[in-house]
């Protein structure tokens, strides 16, 4: 499992990724891990082209969450899924935990992680 994390104001975020052959599961959140709005997202199949996304459970952070999971799937090049449980604003958990998952996938290429 990929990790990584940021503290702010005494609270800390966290990003956990859990990568197989064929998808990444990701988990944003504070604290202790909880499920928040899942989203999915698939890559695009050649260049040129849009993978698709959704939300597929939750009501808060509808954008985010979509955003993460279309980020993931662009980055690992493989279907993602991923859930995000925060306190934050909608645009500052985006760069928060868009900063996080660019940090776990660094970590992992360095062979830190």
């Amino acid at each position: 499992m990929l990790e990584a994390s940021f503290e702010r104001d005494g609270t800390i975020h966290k990003a956990s990724l859990l990568q197989m052959d064929n998808a990444v599961f990701a988990f944003f959140y504070e604290g202790q891990m909880k499920m928040g709005t899942l989203a999915v997202s698939t890559p695009r199949l050649r260049e040129g082209t849009v993978g698709t996304s959704s939300v597929l459970l939750g009501g808060k952070y509808l954008i985010a969450a979509r955003a993460l999971a279309e980020r993931s799937a662009a980055i690992f090049n493989k279907m993602s899924l991923i859930s995000l449980n925060t306190s934050l604003t909608e645009g500052e958990a985006l760069r928060i935990y868009s900063r996080l998952l660019d940090k776990a996938r660094g970590a992992s290429k360095a062979g830190i992680i």
